[in-house]
């Protein structure tokens, strides 16, 4: 194990990458209830869809660890699970239409890593835009846990000027905002807030565990005040009864997706996908290691491989869009630098098969798995200290990388925008000798992608 992994040449044990996959598990278990819930609205069942969300990320997580050795967990990708649902359904497409658009995505992606297309496209982005996607994505991830917790909420729309002022038009009043903080008289608010001190106050003392410590805490102290909900049973079996993938097994339909009205489609997808992989790999890649001294990334084929492979398997079995998931963060954050904490991720998810109705209520837990996406946010946020502040072509643009995360509530919409003013950047200012042919390529794209993409 030792030798396969390489722990001790990674800074790592057994033990750590055990708490660090579990970490990511408990994390992210929540795509269990959720993907499925989503996917429902394309028509897809509920029972199928399930088991086809767990068999998705048992998959990819098991070829992450084995084949890739890196720390990341592979489950099918919040957004673009909407827009199989949601951004297709005006124009009439069947979910086996769509579930074919996944798997033809997936067949590009894999094509572009197996001619190391991606990985001279992600090599191709600077230092400073590299760790400007790890702190927008910590920033994300922070602002996931607090609006899911109920700890910031929404507010009214837009911040006209005339609203700052009081009725007699001379001072100025509380403006109005898009977000706001939560009702702190609301209990599960008021234990996100504990959860999220205990786990920061973990996470300074350089507790092990913090971030598992804080969720486990945060669920049971709900439960002892009657605010958690008590699952309907504890076992069920895969693959039979309301369970059976049966139904939507194999149903993908390629060939009406080969047709040139089906464009625009893919090629949103496509680069939904890509753009959404790109970021995850690059900006959790940031923080456990996976950059070399000039900040690209080390052996990014093989975790770009399996991302494509997964993306297909998921397709296959009925579900939607897969990838490496950004709440990898955490477990990294607990110390794991090894395919063997994403193996660890795959085998509870195998697990969680038989226990998909004692795992339901995780949905009615953000108040428990949100204060973790907080604090990883916090810890991500060490990246915009290696941002270039002094040049303003490589500072501005990262900014706007991180503010278009935040502010969008979208990765690909930060990413997207800040390597178009990169490229922008260096262009107006006469510097377009520092532009590499990747990042001219990928400006391009992501111009496309806000042409294409933004409906959704």
């Amino acid at each position: 194990m030792e030798k396969f992994f390489q722990l001790s040449a990674r800074g790592t044990s057994v033990k750590t990458e055990i708490l660090g996959g579990l970490t990511t598990f408990m994390t992210m278990a929540y795509i269990i209830v959720v993907n499925p819930a989503i996917l429902a609205f394309a028509g897809i069942p509920v029972g199928p869809s399930t088991v086809a969300t767990i068999s998705t990320a048992v998959f990819g997580c098991l070829l992450m660890g084995f084949f890739a050795n890196r720390p990341l967990a592979v489950a099918p990708y919040m957004g673009e699970n909407a827009f199989i649902a949601f951004g297709l359904a005006a124009l009439g497409i069947g979910w086996q239409q769509r579930l074919g658009a996944v798997f033809i995505s997936g067949l590009l992606f894999l094509a572009m890593a197996l001619f190391k297309i991606r990985p001279w496209l992600a090599n191709s982005i600077s230092i400073s835009m590299k760790h400007s996607f790890a702190a927008g994505i910590g920033m994300f991830l922070a602002l996931i846990g607090l609006y899911e917790t109920g700890i910031v909420e929404s507010a009214v729309q837009g911040m006209p000027a005339q609203a700052l002022l009081m009725p007699d038009g001379i001072k100025l009043g509380n403006p109005p905002v898009p977000l706001k903080i939560g009702n702190l008289h609301d209990i599960k608010v008021l234990i996100a807030v504990f959860g999220t001190v205990l786990t920061a106050t973990l996470l300074c003392r350089k507790v092990r565990g913090a971030m598992l410590i804080g969720i486990a805490g945060s669920a049971i102290l709900g439960y002892l005040l009657g605010v958690g909900e008590a699952p309907k049973a504890i076992f069920s079996l895969p693959f039979t009864g309301d369970y059976s993938i049966a139904p939507i097994f194999m149903k993908m339909d390629v060939r009406d997706c080969l047709k040139l009205t089906f464009l625009p489609i893919l090629l949103t997808l496509f680069l939904m996908s890509f753009l959404d992989t790109l970021s995850t790999i690059v900006g959790v890649g940031a923080n456990c290691g996976m950059l070399d001294k000039d900040g690209n990334l080390v052996e990014v084929e093989k975790p770009m491989i399996v991302d494509a492979l997964s993306c297909m398997f998921s397709a296959a079995v009925g579900s939607s869009t897969s990838g490496a998931f950004i709440e990898s963060a955490a477990g990294i954050r607990e110390g794991a630098r090894t395919g063997l904490a994403a193996i660890v991720t795959g085998l509870l998810f195998l697990a969680s098969f038989f226990f998909i109705p004692l795992l339901e209520p995780l949905q009615h837990l953000k108040y428990a798995y949100g204060p973790a996406l907080i604090c990883v946010g916090l810890m991500m946020l060490n990246s915009v200290k290696e941002i270039d502040v002094e040049d303003a072509t490589e500072a501005f643009p990262a900014f706007a990388t991180i503010a278009m995360m935040i502010f969008t509530y979208s990765i690909a919409n930060g990413l997207t925008a800040g390597l178009v003013l990169y490229a922008l950047m260096k262009l107006l200012t006469g510097r377009a000798g520092e532009l590499k042919g990747g990042s001219i390529i990928l400006a391009v794209m992501c111009l496309v992608y806000f042409v294409f993409g933004l409906h959704h």
